[in-house]
């Protein structure tokens, strides 16, 4: 059988590595391999779950991670506390933010990714939810073109310790069917973007659920996509010469109803996978 989700993200791990041009990033002080523009779409209709079988993936701290993001988080502690363990380097370890006179100590990640979501500030002091406004458009059929969901505030980047990769979500109504277009500036592909297809699907039907729409598909379209020089040798000559399995499907538990359950005792324990069967783990390095 086919796995057309991951067929995709392998020809994408292929492109890089025969078309890419190396590029040195300030960030991390690694060279990337590089390409610009991708586009990858999953059909969350038919739960076609993209969870990558080429090597083991650890599906549910990626949904942990997007339950922060909807909830506003801004502490590594409370990423930890719900089973997510990716902010912890970026709020401890990160010099530049550690130097940062806006960090307000141990685990602080400043004002990024939900924080924006949840409490953009505006000029007179009050902050707006953008999500409640799309989540409150959707549930009553409204598609006012602009359901927009946006981490991206470049007045602010200084009081966050990183900006935001995947960053803009925009859903858009069919009828009875929703949709999601996900923007996304920087990928590395062999770590992060199995975590962010995860999302993208995951985000869309678990908005589709409470606002009591069919889920279409989620199209995630990516600027930069790279993979990092010391990454290289195992995507090359591990991931990719290996076949995937079939790709496995998804189930949520049918309580959650509304933006407050994913607020207040929705866990990572909620989403269920059927079908799975991996490839052994690989151990890619992550670039802080």
């Amino acid at each position: 059988m086919i796995n057309r989700p991951e067929q995709q993200y392998l020809q994408l791990c292929q492109r890089i590595v025969d078309e890419g041009e190396w590029v040195h990033n300030q960030r991390t002080g690694i060279n990337c391999l590089t390409v610009i523009n991708a586009d990858l779409d999953y059909d969350v209709g038919n739960n076609e779950f993209p969870l990558i079988t080429t090597r083991k993936s650890f599906y549910k701290a990626a949904i942990a991670e997007l339950l922060g993001y909807l909830r506003g988080y801004s502490s590594a502690a409370d990423f930890r506390a719900i089973g997510c363990n990716t902010w912890n380097a970026n709020a401890n370890e990160n010099q530049a933010w550690l130097n940062n006179p806006h960090r307000r100590g141990e685990d602080d990640m400043g004002r990024v990714y939900g924080v924006q979501g949840r409490a953009w500030q505006k000029p007179d002091g009050s902050t707006l939810d953008q999500l409640r406004k799309v989540i409150n458009n959707l549930s009553k059929s409204i598609d006012d073109r602009g359901e927009i969901v946006t981490f991206y505030n470049p007045g602010e980047f200084e009081l966050g310790c990183l900006r935001p990769c995947m960053h803009t979500h925009t859903f858009s109504l069919l009828g009875d069917r929703l949709y999601l277009t996900s923007y996304q500036r920087s990928c590395d592909v062999p770590l992060g973007l199995n975590f962010n297809q995860i999302q993208c699907f995951v985000l869309l039907a678990l908005v589709a659920q409470i606002t009591g729409h069919k889920p279409g598909k989620a199209y995630h379209k990516i600027v930069n996509a790279h993979i990092y020089e010391n990454q290289l040798e195992l995507m090359r000559d591990v991931q990719l010469t290996r076949q995937p399995f079939a790709a496995p499907s998804l189930h949520i538990n049918p309580d959650i109803r509304s933006l407050e359950d994913i607020e207040s005792w929705v866990s990572k324990d909620d989403f269920k996978v059927d079908g799975y069967q991996s490839h052994p783990a690989i151990k890619y390095p992550f670039a802080v």
